[in-house]
């Protein structure tokens, strides 16, 4: 009986893993087909604010991807450190805060600097004109998606009140 106990015990455990894992991967499953979704959403918006024509496109967008690959790697890698060393908090050394504040001071110029390299390469697809726009238009689709969030926020906050 005590037998029959623990193999039940140890095979509904194997079922809440297996159940946990699948969770997790259609989590990770979800978030990869959301950035998909918002890098075309970002692509199509920059079509059609810089005006790029197809020829274009498809020079301009496998170097502007992998910019944006590049720069969320140096970002994800600060985050990191900066998560590793909040779980550690208390344990943490001066030399640690300094590092991990001296990866923060430099991120700005690190991303400038994958910027400046992947530039040079945008001045073979695009006109001088758009090169010049390129900027403003990554601000304004930042702009658009925080109004939209704001937007989505309101409207959740005025369903929460009704309900």
């Amino acid at each position: 009986m005590k037998r029959l106990s623990i193999l039940l015990l140890i095979i509904s455990l194997f079922a809440q893993l297996s159940t946990i894992d699948a969770q997790q991967k259609r989590s990770k499953e979800e978030r990869q087909q959301w950035f998909k979704e918002m890098r075309e959403y970002k692509h199509n918006f920059l079509i059609k604010e810089l005006d790029l024509d197809k020829e274009q496109q498809e020079a301009f967008f496998p170097i502007y991807d992998a910019m944006e690959d590049e720069t969320f790697k140096l970002h994800h890698g600060t985050r990191k450190l900066q998560r590793d060393l909040s779980k550690k908090d208390a344990d943490v050394t001066d030399i640690e805060y300094e590092k991990a504040a001296e990866a923060l001071f430099e991120l700005k110029y690190k991303e400038a600097q994958i910027e400046l390299k992947y530039f040079e390469q945008f001045k073979n697809v695009l006109t001088k004109k758009q090169l010049f726009l390129l900027k403003k238009a990554e601000d304004k689709y930042t702009r658009h998606l925080m109004r939209q969030h704001d937007k989505q926020k309101r409207n959740r906050s005025k369903k929460d009140k009704k309900d």
